[in-house]
């Protein structure tokens, strides 16, 4: 048996499979396809998380739009994070082409042109149905973990939502919270004391400052109502395709705080809500993270764990997680073990520090025979990459050098009248984006603190009245006693009753005496 026949049987053994399987493309050898050799991934699999990584511009966006395409085609719904702009040309359907027409001839597909059914969802100012969370929703670990904020912090997050909850306070957007967070540190303080204790002005200043740095991150926009239900996330449109729901954050890459926020509440949201499923035999839900080490890079250690723990356990509800990155070392090692597909594009290797990254990168695969790895991670073609992914076992399957099939939707970005088009046609966008500012936190408190404002003005205004009182009233008294007529009746009275004093006690005498004496 010949070489190539060696190969070509032990890729046939690997990527044979019972059920549905998406096809990414034919397995290459010696820099050669080999027509018909198709490289799949089980489709009941793809709960099992995956990486696209590959150096920019060699072909990793197209490996996602790929997946997500078939993901629709079999009825599984999918998130797009869109930072670049062109995943929106998923909902439009792709251009002829005699390279296309040839690649696909090789994989041994046929490439028809169209599109999938697409929502545009947004957390900033991008056009799209508006994502939101209320604070309470985050509940106090979260939000402090979000802050960054240390025990002694989290602490005095966790009595706010306490006093709220007892007081039916709504914590639902950050003038709430910091609304609150003031109040307990003046008006409120001695109530707050009483109850739960005392916190440092030091420590309530530290956690206003981290929630103004989240603001300026533009996270006002993602805070609030009405807030998004992720089973949203899981529709079918009226042919039985899933849908693409592409959330668009070109605007937002100087902000990652915001996108790793994001990312954790509705993966936590998703992981609360949706039921246990087990192995089903396909995803209710693929998520794909693109530009994946902006949710990393602002992670503090507490985030991490907490991203780790539901990367571990979201996948029995039926749910997979794709991270899509320049390079597999922006990925965690304790995430990077979780992942079941592995879709290598090409690395460059300009610095010492490249060529060690490359060397990790290879080792991140299947030993296999057939190939230099880390010699040939270097030289991949543009839409060529290396690709090991998960059998229905469980078992990975044999690494292999692939030529990707291309999308069949649009390879490039929508015009701004073909996204207000498919706007104007959104249930979300009608549901969503409507103004909610019901009364919560900040209106009650505001109004509590203007009544006892008053009630201390309307106290200060009647002090000066009551001295005013007090002092007319000694005006009147000092007038009577200041009177010459008054001090005559009153120096007649005082004679008299002296007289009639001494008269009781024996002491009165003529009046001839009484002269000399010099009494009166």
């Amino acid at each position: 048996m010949s070489k190539k026949d060696d190969f070509s049987a032990e890729i046939q053994t690997g990527y044979t499979f019972s059920g549905l399987s998406l096809v990414l493309g034919c397995a290459m050898l010696d820099a050669e396809a080999i027509p018909g050799l198709q490289i799949k991934v089980p489709l009941r699999t793809m709960n099992r998380h995956g990486l696209i990584a590959g150096a920019t511009g060699t072909g990793k966006t197209k490996s996602l739009q790929v997946i997500a395409e078939q993901l629709a085609a079999n009825g599984v719904p999918s998130m797009l994070m869109d930072i670049k702009g062109d995943l929106s040309g998923i909902a439009m359907p792709g251009t002829d082409h005699p390279k296309i027409v040839e690649r696909s001839g090789k994989i041994g597909v046929s490439w028809h042109p169209s599109g999938a059914s697409v929502e545009f969802l947004t957390l900033s100012g991008e056009k799209g149905a508006r994502l939101r969370a209320t604070v309470s929703e985050f509940g106090p670990v979260l939000f402090s973990r979000i802050l960054g904020l240390n025990d002694t912090q989290g602490g005095v997050v966790a009595v706010v939502f306490k006093y709220c909850d007892d007081r039916q306070l709504p914590l639902l957007d950050l003038k709430d919270f910091k609304k609150v967070l003031q109040f307990l540190g003046n008006e409120g303080k001695a109530e707050i004391e009483a109850e739960y204790g005392q916190f440092s002005a030091a420590t309530a200043a530290t956690i206003l400052r981290k929630v103004v740095e989240l603001e300026q991150q533009g996270a006002e926009l993602f805070f609030g109502e009405l807030s998004f239900d992720v089973q949203d996330l899981c529709r079918i449109d009226e042919n039985g395709r899933g849908m693409v729901s592409i959330v668009r954050l070109t605007d937002i890459q100087d902000r990652p705080k915001l996108f790793s926020t994001f990312m954790l509440q509705i993966l936590a949201e998703i992981y609360a809500s949706f039921p246990e499923e087990g192995d089903l035999e396909q995803p209710k839900l693929c998520i794909f993270i693109d530009e994946a080490h902006l949710v990393f890079q602002e992670a503090t250690p507490a985030l991490m764990q907490q991203l780790e723990a539901i990367i571990k356990l979201i996948r029995s509800k039926g749910v997979g997680i794709y991270f899509i990155t320049q390079n597999p070392a922006d990925i965690p090692e304790s995430v990077l073990s979780q992942l079941g597909l592995k879709i290598q594009h090409a690395l460059r290797a300009f610095t010492a520090k490249d060529r060690k990254a490359i060397k990790l990168a290879a080792e991140n695969y299947p030993i296999t025979r057939w190939y230099q790895t880390e010699d040939l991670l270097t030289n991949l073609g543009i839409g060529e990459a290396f690709v090991s992914a998960l059998n229905e076992k469980g078992i990975p399957t044999p690494l292999a050098h692939t030529l990707m099939r291309a999308p069949e939707s649009r390879m490039d970005i929508l015009t701004p009248t073909e996204i207000d088009s498919i706007l104007s046609r959104s249930a979300l966008v009608r549901k969503y984006n409507q103004q909610v500012d019901r009364e919560s936190a900040y209106e009650i408190l505001t109004e509590k603190i203007q009544e006892v404002q008053q009630a201390q003005a309307g106290q200060e205004a009647e002090k000066p009245l009551a001295r005013a009182g007090q002092k007319a009233e000694k005006s009147v008294i000092e007038q009577v006693i200041n009177n010459p007529t008054t001090r005559q009746i009153g120096r007649t009275v005082a004679r008299e009753l002296t007289r009639g004093l001494l008269g009781v006690l024996g002491l009165g005498g003529s009046s001839t005496r009484k002269r000399k004496t010099g009494w009166f």
